[in-house]
């Protein structure tokens, strides 16, 4: 293809009388004219081919970017699921193992030797149903009683309920044949007289020296289910079968790990170890192994048109009994952060390329005024004898050549414009972390408008129109906040600066109230204002006070109902004090306080003490940020006798002359 400097060459050349053209063009001028066509068709191919590289590059680069993320996110979840299902494996085991002797100490007892020596004698059998009920009484089991050798009932804690066991044949019951073989029996399953659900624990009555009966003692493991973990974080035992009999997710209570054999359910059904529960397959599929123990799996809801969900599923051997403790982690965080860290892999990729294309135009156009050097030279060095002759033609040469400077340096103009558009979309990256931190912000409106949603309706069905107008103005007042919390967005995109404004402490704390109210329940808020300070005015936008507001209550709640059994009311005091330029609220609360090892650390951006998929570890900082912003600052305490403590520190606006607080 002809450059500009080819064109001027040639246009030089045609002003040269007829007889002189063929003397003055050089031989590198003829050898570039001879070039084929076909040559400079294979430029624009080889940019395609240089475009499709590119792409596979970047595509491979963020395929690798999410499986690294992904494995390591899968890793890191492994270790945290590993500790607690050691956890809970090791609390059921020492529940089962603890009672595990309580069957034989009563098979020692005078009093049970008499019931199976003498059971017509009522006296005897009265004696033997007080002293079962005691003991189970003491030791907290759901059920203690006594089997003969033909598996009837003679005594039983629960003699005075109407459920009683007395008088019931077990001789059916595994925990029954185990024991008067002369082993020690257990097993699991729902008891057919009283319809509950519990573990048996069976021990051989010896009387000279010969099995006379079995004692039996029943245990409620419902607790465990109820303490392991919520519906998100599921928790599951299955008995030798692969029955789930204990679940913290209702849905999977009595559904099977894998199909059963109809020898297994001719068993079930022959020992009615469920009773009367329908025994149906869990819907899930394995997708990843990752070691003897763990492994990637998709559990499928299986009403309607099916929620899917990924679990990262964790398990141990009991071993006596013979039961498997599982515990499935979510992988909904792993799989946002990958995808995340794909996003940032695939802006980091353009970006690159970006400066590959910028850079490749910067050589061409410098090795494209390097050839020009060389022309231009070699054609002086030819037309040197004839410059007395050609001093008009050079001037026009030269006016030529001052065009062609200026097309060069508007070329290069474009250039930095082009720089400096590549500075503005690195901008727009940035603005995705701050997406990040606006998203953390909207999660609060959201929570209080579905809460509101749904007190409206049940004001609505109790005809209280009322109070779900009110209702619905809420929620309309905080669609207008959300629409304020997004605009900062708008604000960064378009380089726009914020100006000074005022907003009311009261007003704000009003409206932080409001939206945790459905957190509050069970919790006693105290407010508190120095006199004169009811409508005290702080220098920052009301928005974003009543952010800070927003998270840092939200911390207190969250700390006053995180304690298990906490000694006292969960409480919370707000108090306001200012003096001529400060205005200080103080937000403290009654919770087990901030450990001194994470004070240091607790306003650094994506730092949590909380347990994963419950926050981004963005509110605090966003809330010092806000503060330092206005002039402010956000500092956090202990309190001693315990508790926490939250300052916010604040510049005052004074108020017009006349004024009245």
């Amino acid at each position: 293809m002809a450059t500009p400097q080819d064109n001027s060459i040639r246009a030089r050349q045609s002003d040269l009388p007829p007889g002189a053209i063929a003397s003055h063009v050089s031989p590198a001028d003829r050898r570039r004219d001879e070039v084929p066509i076909e040559l400079e068709r294979t430029v624009p191919m080889r940019r395609w081919m240089w475009i499709a590289a590119m792409l596979v590059v970047s595509t491979l680069f963020c395929w690798l970017t999410y499986a690294l993320s992904w494995q390591r996110g899968v890793a890191d979840l492994r270790v945290n699921a590993g500790a607690r299902v050691e956890r809970y494996a090791g609390s059921l085991r020492s529940t089962v193992d603890r009672y595990e002797f309580l069957p034989y100490l009563l098979s020692l007892h005078p009093y049970v030797h008499d019931l199976l020596l003498h059971p017509e004698d009522r006296a005897v059998v009265q004696r033997a149903n007080d002293y079962l009920f005691d003991v189970n009484q003491r030791a907290k089991a759901s059920a203690a009683y006594v089997i003969d050798a033909k598996g009837l009932a003679l005594a039983a804690s629960n003699w005075r309920e109407k459920a009683t066991f007395v008088g019931q044949e077990y001789r059916f019951r595994p925990y029954f044949i185990d024991a008067i073989g002369g082993g020690l029996g257990r097993f699991y399953g729902v008891g057919t007289t009283s319809g509950e659900p519990g573990y048996f624990v069976s021990q051989a009555i010896l009387v000279d020296g010969k099995i006379q009966g079995v004692v039996v003692v029943k245990l409620n493991l419902e607790w465990f289910q109820r303490a392991g973990a919520d519906a998100s974080e599921p928790v599951v035992v299955a008995d030798d079968h692969g029955v789930v009999f204990l679940s913290s997710e209702p849905r999977w209570q009595y559904r099977a790990l894998a199909p059963l054999t109809p020898e297994v359910t001719a068993a079930l059904e022959s020992t009615r170890q469920y009773y009367n529960q329908h025994i149906t397959p869990l819907n899930w599929s394995a997708d990843e192994r990752l070691d003897a123990d763990g492994e990637v799996v998709t559990v499928r809801d299986g009403r309607g048109a099916g929620k899917t969900r990924r679990f990262l599923a964790v398990q141990r051997k009991l071993g006596e009994p013979d039961w498997t403790l599982m515990y499935f982690a979510p992988l909904d965080q792993v799989i946002a952060n990958a995808r995340i860290a794909a996003v940032a892999a695939a802006c980091l990729a353009a970006f690159t390329c970006l400066l590959g294309v910028a850079w490749n135009q910067r050589r061409q156009r410098v090795r494209d005024m390097l050839k020009s050097r060389e022309l231009l030279q070699s054609a002086y060095a030819e037309l040197g004898e004839r410059v007395a002759e050609r001093t008009a033609d050079l001037q026009s040469a030269n006016e030529r050549l001052q065009t062609e400077v200026q097309e060069r340096s508007r070329t290069e103009h474009e250039l930095r414009d082009a720089q400096s558009e590549l500075v503005q979309a690195s901008k727009l990256v940035a603005l995705g972390q701050m997406a990040a931190g606006i998203t953390h912000e909207l999660n609060q409106p959201l929570s209080a408008l579905r809460s509101f949603s749904d007190n409206t309706r049940v004001l609505l069905d109790r005809e209280e129109y009322g109070a779900a107008r009110e209702n619905l103005e809420a929620i309309a007042s905080l669609t207008d906040r959300m629409g304020r919390i997004t605009g900062q967005l708008r604000l960064f995109a378009g380089r726009a600066r914020r100006g000074d404004s005022e907003a009311s402490v009261r007003r704000a704390l009003d409206n932080t109230m409001m939206l945790l109210r459905g957190r509050m329940a069970g919790i006693q808020v105290t407010q508190t204002f120095t006199d004169g300070l009811a409508d005290v005015q702080v220098a920052c936008e009301s928005l974003r006070l009543e952010q800070v507001l927003i998270n840092v209550v939200g911390n207190a709640i969250d700390a006053v109902v995180s304690v298990p059994q906490p000694q006292a009311q969960p409480s919370i005091w707000i108090d306001v004090d200012a003096d001529d330029q400060w205005v200080r609220i103080y937000v403290r609360d009654n919770g087990p306080g901030i450990a001194e090892a994470h004070i240091p650390r607790l306003f650094e951006p994506f730092f949590s003490t909380k347990e994963g998929g419950q926050g981004m570890g963005l509110g605090l900082a966003i809330s010092s940020s806000i503060a330092q912003e206005n002039g402010g600052q956000l500092v956090a305490r202990n309190v001693p006798g315990g508790g926490a403590e939250f300052l916010v520190t604040l510049r005052r606006v004074p108020r017009a002359s006349g004024a009245i607080e």
